[in-house]
């Protein structure tokens, strides 16, 4: 069992332990940032199923089932993008029948540029779980790095957060 030596990731194993619950992540600008991150933490194999690197939005309507009308009018950078990648990426890691327990979803936009006017920086983070999903919105500051980095520590931290206050 991992300690909680205070990362997110840690803690967020430590919460999926206690729980016997499994998780996947769906990334788009992340580019596999927060597999990374777990799986660093000894004992992730535990809870860790895998993930998909979503950055091509074909791979997120044909793979995650993110809804091509969706995508069609938003684009790939949106709240209920990210909603439907971490609800995809359960059903994309089904193992034995059986669904991942959590998604953690990041779609945004890094930089330098913007290839649809949205802001650099903007983020959207999706976390699914059995017991309801949560998403949040943050444009990061800094560099292409940085802002990645902000989004995947982001997604993780907002997955800690939906697992101790849905038990709270």
């Amino acid at each position: 069992m991992p300690r909680n030596d205070g990362s997110a990731a840690a803690q967020l194993l430590v919460e999926l332990r206690r729980r016997g619950w499994s998780v996947g992540a769906a990334e788009s600008l992340t580019g596999g940032l927060v597999a990374a991150a777990i799986i660093d933490v000894p004992g992730a194999s535990a809870a860790m199923r895998g993930g998909v690197v979503a950055y091509d939005t074909r791979v997120k309507h044909e793979l995650l089932g993110v809804d091509g009308e969706l995508l069609a009018a938003h684009g790939a950078v949106h709240a209920d993008v990210a909603r439907q990648m971490s609800e995809g990426v359960r059903r994309a890691l089904r193992v034995d029948g059986s669904d991942a327990d959590v998604g953690l979803a990041t779609t945004g936009i890094a930089g330098p540029e913007s290839p649809d006017g949205q802001p650099v920086g903007l983020v959207h983070l999706g976390v699914s779980t059995p017991e309801g999903y949560w998403g949040s919105r943050h444009v990061y500051a800094g560099t292409r790095d940085e802002i990645r980095r902000g989004a995947a520590h982001g997604v993780i931290a907002l997955a800690v957060e939906a697992l101790t206050s849905a038990r709270e």
